[in-house]
């Protein structure tokens, strides 16, 4: 398993090892989280497909993977974010002609009718000299009480942890949504359980 910044370390591993490689996390994408965010999904709302996802922040890693991992089993993927912070290239084509997906800076056309609101930091690992920069870039793109009135009025909320209260997330939905927010990291645990199992029957 290997938790690292740049992808390509990962593709070489894989490339010239001889057992399976887990991508634990890169700058690209975070697949181990997804598995656990989907997890999650499903044991609130019973099922994944034809569910909405819409995620706001930063179109990073989280965003790239909740992309691929919301298209494959079938979600509407819809991603809030600034011009110059949005997702990878190639993963928003291949959603595109794979399933239905939305990249926009309008959080609320975004969020319309969602199932699961989904947010990370705004500056993640590695990225804190960016810090006062990015404040000033995604100001605004925050689940608060008035976004959560755009999404469907049982919707969840999602946070791949550790949160910056008042930055990307209220205190007041954190609070409200802590339940599927904890057992969401919990889940952490029982999905990477379930790939080791995978690789080493």
């Amino acid at each position: 398993m290997i938790r690292t910044f740049a992808q390509q370390d990962v593709e070489d591993l894989a490339k010239y090892g001889s057992i399976p490689i887990i991508n634990g996390l890169t700058d690209y994408c975070h697949p181990c989280q997804v598995l656990a965010d989907l997890m999650t999904i499903r044991e609130y709302k019973g099922s994944l497909k034809g569910l909405k996802l819409c995620f706001v922040g930063d179109g990073n890693n989280m965003a790239n993977s909740l992309i691929v991992g919301g298209i494959k089993v079938g979600m509407e993927v819809a991603v809030a974010c600034p011009d110059n912070y949005r997702p990878d290239e190639k993963i928003v084509r291949w959603a595109q002609e794979n399933g239905k997906l939305t990249v926009t800076s309008d959080l609320k056309e975004a969020a319309a009718n969602a199932d699961v609101l989904y947010t990370d930091v705004w500056a993640s690992m590695g990225q804190e000299g960016e810090k006062a920069e990015r404040e000033k870039a995604f100001a605004g793109y925050c689940i608060d009480a008035e976004l959560m009135k755009a999404a469907k009025p049982d919707a969840m909320v999602l946070h791949c942890l550790p949160a910056h209260r008042g930055e990307e997330i209220t205190e007041e939905v954190l609070e409200a949504h802590a339940g599927e927010i904890f057992d969401e990291a919990e889940n952490r645990l029982h999905a990477q359980k379930a790939v080791l199992v995978k690789l080493l029957k």
